[in-house]
């Protein structure tokens, strides 16, 4: 029952920010990103990663705070954008090898997407 009354709290973040552009709301998003919660935290990733380019400044900002940095570069590596390989690369030897390592994935899914 908890999972499920937070998967719907995670949809009705999604509505209120994509739909009616409430930023507070996608930020519930990107911080569920760090939630205990595994499933809540896959559910975040994949309703950022499925808003695709609208999800990016959300994501920058959470880049810039370097709050849940390795899930973050995960979801920006799933949205594809071939915009954001230098800034993943400047993650790629980071001290914390979580964040290494994730910059390495995104950039690899993201070369991956756009080959044809």
């Amino acid at each position: 029952m908890r999972l499920l009354l937070g998967a719907l709290r995670l949809y009705v973040y999604r509505a209120l920010w994509y739909w009616l552009g409430i930023t507070s709301a996608g930020r519930a998003l990107v911080k569920a990103l760090g939630s205990p919660d595994e499933n809540i935290r896959s559910i975040a990733g994949i309703l950022l990663a499925k808003s695709g380019k609208r999800a990016e400044p959300l994501l920058q900002e959470a880049v810039n705070r370097r709050e849940n940095l390795p899930i973050v570069l995960t979801v920006l590596g799933s949205i594809g954008d071939p915009a954001l390989i230098p800034q993943l690369r400047q993650f790629t030897n980071d001290q914390n090898p979580e964040v290494a390592k994730a910059a390495q994935e995104a950039l690899k899914v993201i070369e991956f997407s756009a080959k044809p």
